[in-house]
């Protein structure tokens, strides 16, 4: 027993412990809180998906590597010159946003969605009542065929679209929704983004999506709607102006024609979504079913 000892002794004296200062568990824990915050901010934006797109090309390149296959590690190794310059040109309209934002607020409120002050909802689901609003509103505008675009935002932050409208900040009602989209009203034209159970903005622009496959019945609203939800992972409500009818899109998937029940019962699985789920992007209008368009 006393000769493992001696050994286990030995082996730790041979040990190299370098000696830790007080500077350097500082500087230990900003790079770390660095990262973190980094991969915060990159899990709330469309960056996050180009991410995991290039880990997947990192492990064909890795499996590529233990197979020997000569031909695509002769083209890994020719493109590896460019490959930042490429990663600078994917990634440039995220790093672009994300130095605007450290000039225009602090560190903090860069990365984390949160208000500092206690008064924010930025990062909670939405309430009951908020859904109950939000159909009520939904209802009355197509009755009267009011046309309106209501986005609802999730995990990825839409800031760059709530800065082009004029910024709200004010409590989900129905009367305030109805409102916002009556005709001949400086707030009715664009979009209005909804973040936890506050109204961000109004008159938002939204990208249009440019599927060819799209049926030219749907005018601008649906192609905006359909267009965000391409670009993130908001669920969006739209009420046409022309019919009435009623209509969200989810993850580049339109569906048309569904009742208050329906629409009900998405908000609710909205609400309960806590993990980023990842679809289709290819366009697929669904209209509802004959119950539901009665």
């Amino acid at each position: 027993m006393s000769a493992v000892w001696s050994q286990i002794r030995s082996v730790l004296s041979n040990l190299y412990f370098p000696k830790i200062q007080v500077i350097d568990v500082v500087e230990i824990l900003i790079i770390a809180f660095l990262i973190y915050m980094f991969m915060a901010w990159i899990q709330r934006t469309r960056a996050y998906t180009l991410l995991k797109g290039i880990l997947i090309v990192v492990i064909f390149v890795m499996i590529a590597a233990v197979f020997q296959m000569s031909a695509i590690l002769w083209i890994t190794r020719s493109l590896a010159s460019i490959a930042l310059i490429a990663l600078v040109i994917i990634f440039q309209p995220e790093l672009r946003k994300a130095l605007e934002s450290l000039g225009n607020k602090s560190i903090i409120a860069t990365f984390l969605p949160i208000s500092l002050d206690g008064s924010g909802e930025k990062n909670e689901r939405f309430s009951d009542r908020t859904i109950t609003e939000i159909i009520r509103a939904v209802n009355e505008m197509s009755e009267v065929r009011t046309g309106a675009l209501i986005v609802i935002e999730q995990n990825i932050l839409l800031n760059e679209y709530i800065n082009t409208g004029i910024a709200l900040d004010a409590e989900i009602s129905s009367q305030l929704l109805i409102n916002i989209f009556e005709h001949n009203t400086p707030l009715h034209d664009g979009a209005v983004v909804v973040r936890g159970n506050r109204i961000a903005s109004a008159t938002c622009y939204l990208p249009l999506s440019d599927n060819i496959r799209i049926s030219k019945k749907y005018g601008t609203r649906h192609r905006a709607g359909l267009g965000i939800s391409e670009a993130s992972d908001s669920f969006t409500i739209i009420v046409s102006e022309e019919t009435g009818r009623v209509s969200y899109a989810y993850m580049g998937v339109l569906t048309t024609g569904v009742t208050a029940s329906s629409l009900r019962e998405q908000l609710h699985q909205v609400q309960k979504r806590t993990l980023r789920q990842n679809g289709d992007r290819k366009l697929r209008i669904r209209k509802g079913s004959r119950k539901d368009e009665e």
